[in-house]
């Protein structure tokens, strides 16, 4: 059986217990009380039920504390996968919306996520999917905006006379 691992010596329990008041992240507050029972004399399996983990877990969060200190029990989120376009790829593309289509050299009037994907694997030879060029527009700040539909046989003369007849809303009360 291995030995208990040695927290460090620049932290007490009343330190522990003061930062665990003030501190945002409750998972980060269950772990300094734990580590404040161990400074105390609690043996590693209670401290672990303090924390609401198991001994092995307790002994990891030491690790991580004598390592970074309190700021080592907080959760760090992952970074996720690297972007596949560069930032000046995305400028470029950004450029490109702005400025709009040439529909002889583009083929199409109005820019579409799939047609934004098909430039972006001619260009930079990246595959995105079309929900990725989507955020990617949502992250240059570009909204969708459609326009409002149009019956093909909608007649304006019989909406402009249809205004002028109505009765407005005040006189139907």
């Amino acid at each position: 059986m291995g030995a208990a691992v040695r927290l460090r010596e620049d932290y007490d329990a009343v330190a522990l217990r003061r930062l665990a008041r003030t501190a945002q992240d409750p998972k980060q507050v269950r772990r300094l009380l734990a580590l404040a029972a161990v400074y105390d004399g609690a043996d590693r399996a209670r401290a672990a039920r303090i924390g609401g983990m198991d001994r092995q877990t307790l002994r990891d969060w030491v690790h991580r504390f004598n390592a970074l200190g309190p700021e080592g029990l907080v959760n760090v989120k992952p970074p996720g996968p690297a972007r596949k376009l560069t930032e000046a790829q995305e400028e470029e593309i950004g450029r490109l919306v702005e400025a709009g289509p040439d529909l002889q050299k583009d083929g199409v009037v109005r820019w579409r996520c799939a047609d934004l994907r098909r430039v972006i694997k001619e260009r930079f030879d990246v595959d995105l999917d079309e929900v990725s060029v989507g955020r990617l527009l949502k992250r240059r700040g570009f909204v969708h905006i459609s326009a409002r539909p149009r019956h093909p046989a909608q007649d304006p003369e019989a909406m402009a006379a249809h205004k002028k007849t109505s009765r407005s809303a005040s006189a139907r009360s």
